[in-house]
């Protein structure tokens, strides 16, 4: 099964693209990981990649197209595969269908825009060890201070109020869009994000498998 997972910043896609992926047993296929190997790697792709982030620019689509299509050659993909952060605009979705790849089922996990602000407004991280917190549903015993090293907790710049909204923003502009796309395919299936990882897998499973 070929699979798409959307979803604005925060949804939860990437956990349930990676549950799904082991339930399956497919790999998933995440835009920048890829873009990094093929740099790493100097495929024909990354070479081509890698004159544009020297410079200092934005990978064009039909580059990244061109590294995702040479990753789905790979022998891990014969059985399926998830895409998730790929496609993010309709011109990438229609670079994808001309590229003659083959999409199963396109699963939007929806989470309204205040739930989301709230699950990643309130992340606090320790910039020592990792640990990960957050206001109102992992709060360390300390206000502030990480339960397992005992440094002072941060909020990361991706998570201040202002990011957020301009990732989410950006997402209704140009990805949001995909669902009417991908709806008119009949291969779109809505899920509810709110609620236990384990609840929304099922929505998940059960969307994949209907």
């Amino acid at each position: 099964m070929n699979i798409i997972f959307l979803g604005a910043p925060g949804a939860g896609k990437g956990t349930q693209a990676e549950i799904v992926a082991e339930k399956y047993n497919i790999p998933t296929i995440s835009t920048g990981n890829i873009i990094r190997e093929a740099l790493k790697n100097g495929t024909e792709m990354g070479l081509i990649a890698k004159a544009y982030t020297e410079a200092g620019q934005l990978v064009p689509d039909e580059v990244v197209i061109g590294i995702i299509k040479e990753r789905l050659a790979k022998g891990d993909c014969e059985n399926g595969f998830i895409l998730d952060g790929f496609p993010r605009t309709i011109p990438q979705a229609e670079a994808l269908d001309a590229m003659g790849i083959v999409i199963n089922k396109v699963v939007d996990i929806e989470v309204p825009d205040e739930a989301i602000a709230e699950r990643m407004t309130g992340r606090r991280v320790c910039p020592d060890c990792g640990a990960s917190y957050h206001l109102v549903n992992k709060k360390p015993a300390k206000e502030g201070i990480c339960d397992a090293c005992g440094a002072a907790l941060i909020q990361r710049k991706d998570d201040a109020p202002e990011t957020v909204a301009d990732r989410l923003k950006v997402y209704h502009d140009q990805t949001e869009p995909l669902k009417g796309y991908y709806e008119k395919t009949g291969k779109l299936e809505i899920v509810e994000g709110l609620g236990s990882v384990a609840d929304i897998t099922a929505r998940v499973i059960k969307a994949l498998e209907d």
